[in-house]
């Protein structure tokens, strides 16, 4: 069984930056697509950024310029450095990747930004 586990979340200014991580573990055939999705308090989780295996990526309006997603596949890893966090960039990260055809999601990370 493969799991997602993400890191690097926390309380920050706006104007400031942080870099998320997220590791896969377990017994892992082939990681596809990953991609961080988002979701703040009362809204509907949103695709932040996706990155292909052989490294292509695409992001939302509301990231582009600002944040940037990378992947390692020899460590199983995608990570998102967010530069220039705004207060609206505030909500759980999740992980996600496909694994052999199958969706997986990680537990979130939390992201503040406020003065």
């Amino acid at each position: 069984q493969v799991q997602l586990v993400e890191s690097g979340g926390g309380l920050v200014q706006p104007g400031g930056s942080l870099r998320l991580s997220c590791a896969a573990s377990g017994v892992i055939f082939r990681i596809n697509d990953m991609a961080w999705y988002r979701q703040a308090p009362g809204k509907q989780r949103e695709l932040v950024a996706a990155i292909t295996r052989g490294g292509s990526t695409n992001y939302a309006d509301s990231v582009k310029g600002r944040f940037t997603i990378s992947r390692d596949n020899t460590k199983n890893m995608v990570y998102l450095r967010m530069n220039s966090l705004k207060p609206e960039d505030t909500a759980v990260y999740y992980c996600n990747a496909d694994h052999g055809g199958s969706r997986l999601s990680g537990q979130g990370t939390q992201v503040t930004v406020s003065s």
